[in-house]
This record gives structure tokens, sequence and C-alpha cells, in this order.
């Protein structure tokens, strides 16, 4: 690997603060001490920090000492998730119910790593800004809310950049997907409306217990019937709340699950479908349907040419055998979608190993294998775009 060494010198200073944060996990913006922990990081490598973009979300700004107007920005994500750890590791979470089981512990690590570099160096033209967003998990959209606090306008960037860490895939191996590297996500709740009566006398009422059952096995036809094969799409349907006695039949009945998209139309086409089938089954029964829709993020849809030029970092940090072209997109859903929507960019999935816990695990652990190699693909990737 052709890493940099004053970052690899520096793994073990690397390793604790990822610790640090690992220890002291923040969900959704509530990030208040993680985000005061980067911004006194950045502020000792004489990096100027803006603060308050998505509320505890910052920005740092680090001048090339030689003219450019060019300027890229790197985006690492801040949140842990709302959930127990069970690693046991001497520095698992202090905090009850609280865990970073995602790595953005390592991928806030890893950014103040480049920035430490970069700061210490400056030999680039233009300008890197550096970008700590809260909230990407749950759906909180933290960086929508950056976006909509003037993270673009006042940040004048020709693109942006974010890395995430991936189980399954080798050290020293990373991709980046030349378009759709991750879905849409959207959440969907039908109400089942009908009429309640006595369970010993059925045929009084209108029952949607039934109508949901229908109503579920209906939508199960939808990817398999209705969505072209070439396409890709998943609907799962994740609760089922009706009732509350043994012996009355409600008069209503929810379902609530999740779609999962690659392309605008087709997301457009499957929820009109899910309220059609929905309406249809329900009606033998003499229900109703409504639906409420909670629109969560876009497709992550990396810029082909971006991906490519980010493919040649990869290599050159990596080797030849660096950049993996063989995993295939995901439908789980990023934020970061949102950045790409208005920036040329792309999204870098950096291996972590194949014999890792996966995402979202309570055993998972960010591979500290990886901080010197995240960062120094940052850097690279700012060497070669601002020249």
């Amino acid at each position: 690997m052709n890493l940099i060494k004053s970052i690899v010198d520096n793994h073990d200073d690397l390793m604790s603060w990822r610790q640090h944060l690992h220890q002291n996990p923040e969900i959704a913006y509530e990030e208040k001490d993680t985000s005061d922990f980067v911004a006194a990081k950045l502020e000792s490598f004489g990096i100027e920090v803006h603060r308050g973009f998505g509320g505890t979300g910052l920005v740092g700004v680090i001048q090339g000492n030689k003219s450019g107007n060019k300027a890229v920005g790197l985006r690492a994500d801040m949140d842990a998730l709302p959930m127990p750890e069970q690693t046991n590791l001497p520095y698992a979470s202090q905090r009850d119910g609280r865990m970073h089981a995602c790595g953005h512990d390592g991928h806030t690590t890893m950014l103040l790593g480049a920035a430490q570099h970069l700061a210490a160096t400056r030999d680039f033209p233009g300008t890197v800004y550096v970008i700590f967003q809260p909230a990407e998990e749950g759906g909180n959209a933290g960086a929508r809310s950056m976006i909509n606090d003037g993270l673009f306008e006042k940040f004048k960037m020709d693109s942006v950049w974010g890395m995430h860490n991936w189980p399954g895939l080798e050290v020293g191996r990373a991709v980046a997907h030349a378009g759709a590297a991750m879905a849409g996500a959207d959440i969907f709740i039908l109400t089942i409306d009908g009429k309640g009566g006595h369970a010993a006398m059925p045929q009084q009422s209108k029952d949607p217990v039934v109508a949901a059952g229908m109503t579920i096995m209906a939508l199960q036809t939808l990817i398999s019937r209705r969505l072209d094969p070439f396409d890709q799409a998943v609907i799962s349907l994740t609760r089922l709340d009706a009732g509350s006695a043994y012996n009355v039949i409600p008069s209503t009945a929810t379902i609530g699950g999740t779609l999962r998209t690659m392309k605008s139309e087709i997301r457009d086409q499957m929820l009109a479908e899910i309220e059609e089938v929905a309406s249809q089954a329900a009606s033998t029964l003499g229900c109703t349907v409504s639906m409420e829709l909670r629109p969560g993020y876009p497709p992550t849809v990396n810029h082909t040419a971006d991906a490519l030029f980010a493919r040649d970092v990869i290599g050159d940090v990596l080797g030849d055998n660096g950049v993996d072209t063989s995993l295939t997109p995901v439908m789980g859903a990023e934020d970061f979608s949102f950045m790409l929507q208005q920036k040329a960019g792309a999204y870098i999935w950096l291996g972590a190993g194949t014999g890792s816990e996966f995402l979202h695990s309570p055993h998972f652990d960010f591979n500290d294998d990886l901080l010197p190699i995240g960062a120094s693909l940052w850097v690279k990737l700012v060497q070669a775009k601002l020249t």
C-alpha cells in the first residue's frame, strides 16, 4: 500500500481518538461532546472551524499554500445508534443504550487524521472543506439539515466525497460504484378501516384483521409480478397492529413497512401500486385503505466520472488489486445521497475485513487498521483533485 508515512506514524493517536469516540457515543442531533472533540482537534491543527450546521455539525476550512480556485468537500458522519453494546471491549460504550455500531467513530477519526496532515502540509492549490455531519442514522437526515443551514452556499465546493467502512470486503480494497451505490428508503403505513364487532358474530363486522392478512399476501406479488426483473426494489412489511381484546373484532388495523428502490420512477410506481393493491385486497372484505408516506433518503448515486476518478486514487493508494468492481449496490440507504444530488462526487466503501461483524450488530467494532488507510485515501484524493 502507498500510505502516507506521517499518518501511519500517527496510528496510535488515531486509535486513541477513535476509541475515545467509541466510548462516548451520541445519537442523532445529540452529538455535542463529539462535536466539541472534533472542533478542538481541528483548532489544534490550525484549522478554521465553523459550527452550527445541522445543529451539531461543523466544517473545517483548510486553505492550500498554492494559488487555485478549486475546492473539495470531504464528509464524515458522527452519530451513533440507539442500541446497547455487547462487545465487552475495554473501550466499550459508557452510555447506556448508545453504541457506535456502524463505524462513524472511525469515519470521524479518518477525516481528522487527513485534516491534520493536510493542515500541516497544505501542499495543494485551492481549499479543502472537512465536513463533520450529525444524524445520518435512523432517517434523521443530518446531511439535509446541514444543506438547509447553508452548507453549500457558505462553502463553495466543486465536489463532495464520502467514505464508509465495509465489513465483508477485504482490508486493502475499496469500492466506488459508477452510478447507484445504495437505495432510496421510504416508510409507508397502511391503515385498514373496517367495522368492529363481536368475535363470535363476524358476519356483522367488516374484519380489518383478515383484510390485513389478504393485503400482506397481495403485496408480496408486487416485486415478482409487477416489477421488471431488470429493475430493483424491496418491499418489507415490518409492523402489524390491530385489536385490544381477544373477543373483539377491531375497527382498524395498520400495516407498516419500508420500500427500497434505486430509481425515482420505480419508487413512484411501487408506491402507487402498494396503495392500489392494498385497497383492492381489503375491498374484498368491505374495508377501505389509506396510506401515509414518510419519505426517507433518496438513492445514493455516484457521478460516474467521479467514481472512476476515485477508482484511480484507490488504485494509487491500495495497489492494482485494491479496486473492487464486483460488489453490487445494496438496498440500505445513506443520507450522503442529499449531498450528491447537489454536488458532483462519489461515495466510497472501504474494506473492513471478511471476518468483521456486519454493521448495526451489538458486537460490531470498527477495525482500527483502517484508520491510516482511510486518512491516506482522503489526502491522496485531495492531492489528485486539486491539481
